[in-house]
């Protein structure tokens, strides 16, 4: 398949540090890509610069065949990208059908809106939560609710920012299965994780990251199998 996100020599610096250093990375339509690599890789960074949160320094971003490089996040959006980051961003004091509502009105008429909330909770598992405060839901529902938010945008292309990070492992396998839903729907995922059971859960192809640069690529009995790998991600000597 033809790729649907290059970025090209894409370089971002903070004073004196590279947090991107020349970075070539390209997501074919309709895979599930994993970005894993230590603390301070780059890892953020390379998603802010693909979402326009971030400008870069210097190189270049491809969305769909489209330079967009110089476009801001609204307009990269319309084209068909969305994010959840780290740390939901949910509305915590309003109802979680309150905010599914929100994300889906950016999208959908009133004629469809009923349907496509009762779709998104369906997938969610959030039907029996849909009148509860979303501040109330456990840590993992809160995840999955802010997912839901994303995807409500019917987005071609979903940036996962570590989306298992404080789960349980229950919660993290779940999480997994949810993701391969979306993308046997046809949605392309890029995730940063650092869990690596759930990476091989969902990863069709692996991408480390270090110091900035794309280290090594992968399938992930590749990159477990990968001496340099272990040393500067896992740990090992």
């Amino acid at each position: 398949m033809a790729p649907i996100l290059e970025t090209r020599r894409l370089s971002k610096r903070f004073g004196g540090l590279r947090a991107t250093d020349g970075v070539d990375l390209s997501i074919d339509a309709g895979e599930i890509r994993c970005l894993i690599g230590p603390n301070g890789a780059g890892k953020s960074t390379l998603f802010r610069l693909i979402l326009g949160t971030y400008p870069p320094d210097s190189g270049e971003i491809r969305f769909r065949g489209e330079d967009v490089t110089g476009f801001l996040p609204y307009r990269r959006v319309a084209r068909g990208m969305s994010i959840k980051f780290q740390v939901p961003g949910i509305f915590k004091d309003l109802s979680v059908e309150h905010n599914l509502t929100i994300a889906l009105q950016q999208r959908v008429g009133r004629d469809t809106l009923q349907r496509e909330l009762e779709r998104l909770l369906d997938v969610l598992d959030l039907g029996t939560a849909r009148g509860r405060r979303a501040g109330e839901l456990s840590h993992g529902q809160q995840q999955w609710l802010e997912i839901g938010m994303a995807i409500a945008l019917s987005p071609s292309l979903l940036l996962l920012d570590e989306p298992t990070a404080g789960m349980s492992p229950e919660e993290t396998f779940k999480t997994g299965e949810l993701i391969k839903r979306l993308n046997a729907d046809g949605m392309t995922m890029v995730v940063i994780e650092h869990d690596m059971t759930f990476v091989r859960q969902v990863a069709r192809r692996v991408t480390v990251l270090h110091l900035g640069q794309i280290f090594v690529e992968g399938s992930m009995d590749d990159i477990v199998r990968n001496d340099d790998v272990a040393r500067i991600y896992l740990g090992r000597e």
